[in-house]
């Protein structure tokens, strides 16, 4: 009985502590930054810095999430890019939290955005959810933030021509405890050839779900951004997150920089979350890209 006692409040405060990790992790949020180079940043005339932002879902922190934007602008960008689910798309859900922010995006920087699977599912499926993804769509374009639905755009960074095109694969390809055949032709047919596109820039690729990184770093971009896993919700240290909102255990990319030969991955763990309200050991991040020439 006493060995049972003592295991019953070890497991209690292991319940405990858990608890309270997990309510930090919810309400607050980090700062990562990765260090990127390659063949295609030789001309960089001084570092350049790059914010990416993705999966608030509505989230907020500070009063107007004033928190937030003032980590963004202490980053100095020169570029900020939106890998997608910055709303939750659900019905009757407000997107004003995520509207707020990203309006206020373009005083500090060129603002770039492309879709996650639930900006996705308000787009594909007006039956449901009416015109709220045109009125989401144009109240964003109107703050002067160019939106990448299978399109790329251009910048120059401290010298270097970067080509950022943003991917918007189907909600299907979302479905749980599913993977679609997405391969570089498929990409290809959405966004045309990677050489074409970059025309010998440095190629950025924003893709929501890492899930199909192989294809991503097939199509060819110099540097592929992704979220969408939230970390995995629960990561072991020194190994990565457990389980993907697809239903797949131990992800290859679930919340970190990767290096593949010349090419560069980063997945962000996000910075909110939404129906499976948990994070352990995977504090919700804002990621700070910075172009160098060399390491």
């Amino acid at each position: 009985m006493e060995l049972l006692a003592v295991l019953f409040i070890l497991v209690l405060i292991v319940v405990i502590a858990a608890a309270v990790e997990i309510h930090r992790e919810l309400h607050h949020f980090c700062v990562t930054e990765y260090t990127v180079t390659g063949p295609k940043l030789t001309g960089l005339k001084d570092d350049a810095t790059i914010v990416f932002l993705s999966d608030l879902h509505n989230c907020t922190y500070g009063r107007d999430n004033d928190a937030l934007l003032q980590a963004v602008r202490n980053a100095g960008p020169d570029l900020i890019l939106i890998g997608g689910d910055m709303l939750v798309g659900k019905e009757d859900t407000d997107f004003q939290p995520a509207l707020d922010l990203i309006k206020r995006l373009p005083e500090i920087a060129p603002v770039c955005y492309a879709l996650g699977n639930h900006e996705g599912r308000l787009k594909e499926e007006p039956d449901i959810y009416g015109h709220v993804y045109d009125r989401y769509k144009a109240d964003v374009e109107i703050s002067g933030i160019c939106f990448l639905e299978n399109k790329t755009a251009y910048a120059d960074c401290k010298g270097v021509k970067v080509a950022i095109s943003g991917l918007e694969l189907p909600v299907q390809t979302y479905k749980k405890f599913q993977k679609s055949r997405i391969t570089p032709d498929t990409i290809e047919d959405f966004l045309g050839s990677s050489r074409t596109v970059a025309d010998g820039a440095f190629a950025i690729l924003l893709a929501h779900n890492p899930a199909y990184m192989d294809a991503y770093l097939g199509w060819g971009a110099d540097l592929v951004l992704s979220g969408h896993l939230h970390g995995g919700l629960v990561r072991i240290p020194g190994f990565g997150g457990i389980v993907t909102p697809q239903g797949f255990l131990f992800p290859k990319y679930s919340g970190e920089m990767t290096r593949e030969g010349d090419q560069t991955v980063i997945v962000s763990r996000g910075l909110g979350t939404h129906t499976l309200n948990i994070r352990l050991f995977n504090m919700p991040e804002l990621i700070v890209i910075r172009l160098k020439k060399t390491l």
